[in-house]
């Protein structure tokens, strides 16, 4: 019977591989006969699996979806990644509360040794203190619009203007994909009124019904969906992830000191205490503010656009020095 049982879990686990096996393959893979593998099929079929047969020369078998959930096989190595994946899940999001019961049912069923590794491996995801209060995404509306964009079918919605713009009517788009950016959920989509790509924040998304008809996916801008949406994010429209505005500098500061804080600039060692930063950012006054932050006198490489940000920020800082005397503020003249 465990020879039987054992020959069950390595067949189940074949199948799952999401191709098609014919029953020499796996009668060779499992060291058994063309008719042992026939009788191990019947006893999957009679557990709940739903497991074709597939016409052909040689004849095979495929693992289909079935109406209900059947006993599912997972190596050591799936499990932890399942477990490690649900545990940043349930640190909080929009699956949060169904992540935390879907890990304690993995980990009821887990051999004692995978409990053991699971339970020495915490994760906690960390979110950043801007986002703790933010609305989380419907997971129903997650669901209407995956529906939406698998069916290729124009959608209509209400959005909820964020506190730089104004309600404007329901939007008619062609829905793309689904991406998360900094723990926030996004819809790609083709906006059919301004005729041109937009994203839009899945929680101030209220769909309306019907679906409109269905239509040809585009191409996005980039050719992918990562290269579109990191571009977007860094005020940069064209079909490339840089950002608008790159300079460079030399920071009278040690490599060491600079690099945690360069986010995604690249920092070379000049010497012990200076160092090179190439960074960008979405304007040049933006990165020269940016630049400013690291506190110790800069020199400019280039180009001249970063050189005459840096000059502005000087006259605006200047002028803002100039606080005029008000009754109770203490005078900002020097004495």
């Amino acid at each position: 019977m465990h020879k039987t049982s054992s020959r069950l879990l390595a067949l189940l686990s074949l199948l799952q591989t999401h191709r098609d096996w014919s029953g020499d393959d796996l009668a060779e893979r499992l060291d058994v006969t063309s008719r042992t593998v026939r009788r191990d099929i019947d006893r999957l079929r009679g557990l709940g699996y739903l497991i074709t047969t597939v016409k052909g020369p040689a004849g095979g078998y495929r693992l289909e979806a079935g109406t209900h959930m059947p006993p599912m096989l997972f190596d050591d190595g799936q499990a932890v990644a399942l477990a490690v994946a649900l545990q940043t899940a349930a640190t909080g999001g929009t699956v949060a509360e169904d992540a935390v019961r879907a890990l304690a049912t993995l980990r009821q069923v887990m051999p004692a040794r995978l409990r053991h590794r699971i339970d020495l491996l915490r994760v906690t995801a960390v979110q950043p203190p801007a986002v703790r209060d933010t609305p989380q995404a419907d997971p129903q509306v997650l669901m209407e619009l995956s529906r939406a964009i698998h069916a290729r079918e124009e959608l209509r919605f209400d959005h909820t203007p964020g506190p730089s713009t104004s309600a404007d009517g329901p939007r008619r788009v062609q829905p793309q994909h689904l991406v998360t950016w900094r723990d926030r959920w996004y819809l790609v989509a083709w906006d059919l009124d301004r005729e041109d790509w937009r994203t839009f924040r899945v929680d101030r998304i209220r769909p309306r019904t019907p679906t409109g008809p269905r239509f040809a996916p585009r191409e996005l801008p980039g050719g992918n969906v990562s290269t579109f949406i990191t571009s977007r994010f860094r005020g940069n429209d064209g079909p490339t992830t840089d950002w608008p505005c790159q300079g460079e500098v030399i920071l009278h500061l040690p490599a060491a000191h600079v690099a945690p804080f360069a986010q995604d600039g690249i920092v070379e060692e000049l010497g012990p205490h200076h160092c090179r930063l190439t960074l960008g950012s979405w304007s040049w006054t933006g990165l020269a503010a940016t630049i400013g932050r690291f506190d110790t006198d800069v020199e400019v490489l280039g180009p001249p656009q970063l050189a005459t940000a840096f000059a502005d920020l000087a006259a605006r800082y200047a002028r803002a020095a100039r606080v005029p005397d008000l009754p109770g503020r203490p005078s900002a003249r020097p004495t």
